[in-house]
């Protein structure tokens, strides 16, 4: 059972239909909640709608910001906000040491400035257990996504699953469980083993340029370049290519153009695909996330106001 969140007062600044969902969720488990840009979305019962998020600052214990995390100037994604939503050095100044501050990728730049200002960023993106949920949805989405760029069927076709790790698994055995003939590729030897005993075709990254040429779908979830020139004048030119990993992906795009073949960029795939099921696994996690690093907050902060002894 989800811990209980009655008497915290949660910010949940921008977003977008993972939040619709979620903040119901998290009233019912006792939280109060006040919303930054959700001006043209529908009436929310019981959320207090607030301008800026200066102004929910001091209405909040925890600011709840984004999956997406920031783009390189500190906006925020909200795609019901009548204004733009930024995340930058003037609105940290105004957040308080005790209050954490939640998101899904914190730019090295925001980590930096918080770290001056003392304030708790806590990064959820990669946290096991809402990674792990959220590879539902993604591999679903990416599948889907395969499914109307690509002639074929999944069932029978060549896939290729880049990077065995929390989605990648996922991927991996659904692709399998629809019929695919499915190839992990991965670099540690402990993954290599376990893809074999799955019953699929297993291979180094170091091999791949010569294998690659027998994909029929190649599904991506590193976050760094993997299919470069190379790679990719090594394709089928009718493969199909879904990149799932953060922005900007592990793909050259422009050069998969150049050579005619489809290549997908789709990040953030829960929040499109299958936003209620997304919100509800953010409404499912973040409650104990949110109790333990409250109580760190305070516990720091009683401990700075104190000199650095142990209260």
């Amino acid at each position: 059972m989800s811990a209980g969140l009655t008497g915290i007062r949660l910010a949940v600044i921008g977003g977008d239909d993972r939040e619709i969902y979620m903040i119901p969720e998290l009233q019912r488990l006792g939280a109060y909640i006040v919303g930054v840009g959700f001006e043209k979305a529908a009436p929310m019962e019981g959320v207090t709608l607030l301008s800026s998020p200066i102004e929910a600052v001091a209405k909040a214990d925890v600011l709840l910001f984004p999956m997406y995390g920031t783009d390189e100037r500190g906006g925020v994604k909200a795609k019901y906000s009548e204004s733009a939503i930024v995340l930058n050095k003037e609105f940290l100044k105004e957040v308080p040491p005790h209050v954490p501050l939640f998101i899904g990728w914190a730019r090295p730049a925001l980590k930096s400035a918080a770290e001056l200002l003392g304030i708790q960023v806590v990064e959820t993106a990669n946290l096991d257990q809402l990674a792990i949920l959220n590879s539902i949805p993604s591999a679903e989405g990416a599948i889907q996504m395969a499914m109307e760029a690509s002639p074929l069927t999944i069932h029978g076709s060549e896939s290729f699953v880049l990077g065995l790790g929390r989605c990648g698994w996922t991927l991996a055995r659904t692709l399998r469980g629809m019929g695919a003939h499915v190839t992990g590729v991965a670099r540690k030897p402990a993954d290599l083993a376990r893809a074999i005993e799955m019953g699929l075709e297993a291979i180094h990254f170091s091999d791949l340029e010569d294998r690659v040429g027998k994909a029929d779908m190649i599904f991506n979830t590193v976050p760094h370049q993997i299919l470069d020139k190379a790679l990719l004048e090594k394709l089928n030119k009718e493969a199909v290519i879904i990149d799932i990993a953060s922005i900007p992906g592990g793909t050259d795009f422009e050069y998969a153009k150049v050579l005619g073949i489809k290549a997908l960029l789709a990040p953030g795939l829960p929040g499109k695909v299958a936003p209620k099921a997304a919100g509800k696994i953010l409404a499912q996690v973040y409650p104990q996330l949110i109790l333990r690093h409250l109580t760190t907050s305070m516990n720091t902060s009683l401990r700075l106001r104190s000199g650095g002894d142990e209260v």
